[in-house]
């Protein structure tokens, strides 16, 4: 079992960027599918971006700003955020599972806690 904690979220003005880091323990993340998503006040919890070992999917709407990746000797997955706009403001989560479908489904087995991310006009 895997162990995700997010952190890096805050507050930014619009334009700006954010890096989120997800540090897993427990286990490697070299061996699942990672995932990020977003909730928004209100909203339901929506599919941001996700990666395994030869496939990387993005939502549309933050394609050309937001970049997935990963540092195996840190343990730990990052979303680059560039470009931000007030309608990326949301709790952003990381996830984990064996398959990247599950993942885009939104039905991962790990989940981290999230981090808020706040844009602001």
């Amino acid at each position: 079992q895997v162990q995700l904690v997010e952190s890096g979220g805050g507050l930014v003005q619009a334009g700006g960027s954010l890096r989120l880091s997800c540090a897993g323990s427990g286990r490697t993340l070299r061996v699942y599918a990672m995932g990020w998503f977003r909730q928004a006040p209100g909203k339901e919890r929506e599919f941001v971006a996700a990666y395994n070992y030869n496939s990387i999917d993005y939502a549309d709407s933050v394609k050309g700003r937001f970049t997935i990746s990963r540092d195996n000797a840190k343990n730990t997955v990052y979303l680059q955020m560039n470009s931000l706009k007030p309608e990326d403001t949301a709790v952003y989560y990381c996830a984990a599972d064996d398959t990247i479908n599950r993942l885009r489904e939104l039905a991962p087995n790990y989940w981290g806690q999230g981090t808020q991310v706040t844009v602001s006009a």
